[in-house]
C-alpha cells in the first residue's frame, strides 16, 4: 500500500476498528477493500457449510467453533493470494470521489 492513498479513519469507526485490529488513523482504502473481500469469502464459505449436502462426520456442537475459525481464515487466506476482482472494484469506485 502506498502513502498516496486517502485515509479511511473518518469512515471507521472505533469499534470495527478495534474488530479489525486496524487503528482508524492508519487505514486506507486497499485494507478496508481486501477486507471486505475476505469478509465476502467468509459469508460465501458460511452459506456453503449451511447448505449441507451431505451429512458431516464430524457433525457435533463442539467441531462448529473451530469450523467457523477455519472459515474464517481460509477466506482471509483466499482473498489476499487469489484476485477475485472486488477489492480492486471497491477502490476504483471510491477513488472517483
Amino acid at each position: 500500500m502506498d502513502d498516496a492513498s486517502p485515509k479511511l479513519s473518518s469512515l471507521i469507526t472505533p469499534a470495527a476498528a478495534s474488530m479489525s485490529r486496524i487503528s482508524p488513523a492508519d487505514t486506507t482504502i486497499e485494507e478496508v477493500a481486501e477486507q471486505f473481500e475476505a469478509l465476502l469469502v467468509n459469508e460465501l464459505m458460511k452459506s456453503s457449510r449451511a447448505a449441507k449436502l451431505s451429512e458431516d462426520l464430524l457433525n457435533n456442537s463442539g467441531s462448529k467453533p473451530f469450523l467457523q475459525m477455519m472459515d474464517q481464515e481460509l477466506s482471509q487466506t483466499v482473498s489476499q493470494h487469489n484476485n477475485l476482482g472486488i477489492a480492486e472494484a471497491l477502490i476504483r469506485q471510491f477513488e472517483q470521489k
